[in-house]
């Protein structure tokens, strides 16, 4: 286990416990001990400063579920305890994934080099939208 499984408590546990229990602790309110299912769209904000706080990423919180809710937070801090990892991204779908990565990797100007064996639903995206050549 890497150390920051060791620093969430995490460092001695197997991975079936991980992967019921990481990233939840007990709601105070209810005890609930599985993870409760938000439905919810937005948030409400304390006033507009902390608003503003929050779309400038100074304060940790919630926006808009489509951007993060609580239920999938547990789910990424799961999925990087079960991986040892610092941190994961649950995204809606594999070609989401695929963008995110291409987008964080890239900058203007960069080459990708794919072969022409890649899934198929990524090759029109990197020929159209990323000007991709395929080798």
């Amino acid at each position: 286990m890497s150390e920051e499984n060791a620093e969430n408590g995490s460092h001695n546990q197997r991975l079936e416990t991980l992967a019921i229990h990481a990233g939840y602790s007990v709601e105070q309110t209810t005890k609930a001990v599985a993870v409760p299912i938000y439905h919810t769209s937005s948030y409400a904000f304390d006033d507009t400063q902390h608003g503003a706080d929050l779309f400038d990423l100074k304060v940790a919180g919630n926006i808009y579920t489509r951007i993060m809710n609580p239920t999938n937070a547990v789910l990424e801090e799961r999925v990087a305890a079960l991986e040892g990892g610092i941190g994961a991204l649950a995204v809606a779908s594999g070609m989401a994934a695929i963008t995110y990565a291409v987008q964080t990797i890239c900058e203007m100007g960069d080459n990708i080099v794919a072969v022409s064996t890649l899934y198929g639903g990524i090759v029109e995206p990197l020929l159209k939208c990323y000007s991709v050549r395929l080798v």
